[in-house]
């Protein structure tokens, strides 16, 4: 940190640090979860094309273990719903995350006498460039 900063303002720049971490974290964990939405939303999707006698398998660790259609198609159900719940709550983090950042941002230049170009973080956010979703 900058020695000539006065601790509030340190903390300050702290805080939006962890705050920027926590804005990558959550961009991660949403990618993860809409490649797992997309998966599971392409599985059911051809889950619909095969003939409900045809032969099924699941893998369960690293074993196959035949299955039901039925069974099949509600646990990719389930799972589809499961996957738009997790994505809608990590939207809502994630917007939460980009207002506390402004906020915290507007204090810390408010305290520094509002003078940009100063000690900070970059104005593009806490994710920086193309951190945001997809």
């Amino acid at each position: 940190m900058q020695g000539n900063l006065p601790p509030e303002a340190q903390e300050k720049i702290e805080d939006l640090q962890n705050l920027q971490e926590t804005a990558q974290t959550v961009a991660v964990q949403k990618q993860e979860a809409e490649s797992a939405l997309q998966d599971a939303t392409t599985a059911l999707d051809e889950l619909a094309e095969i003939d409900e006698d045809t032969t099924m398998y699941r893998q369960v660790g690293e074993l196959f273990v035949e299955t039901e259609y039925d069974t099949a198609e509600s646990d990719l159900e389930e799972t589809v719903d499961t996957l738009e719940i997790r994505l809608e709550t990590l939207e809502k983090q994630e917007q939460r995350v980009q207002k506390q950042f402004e906020s915290l941002q507007q204090e810390l230049q408010n305290l520094l006498g509002g003078g940009a170009g100063g000690p900070g973080p970059s104005p593009s956010g806490p994710g920086g460039p193309g951190a945001g979703g997809a």
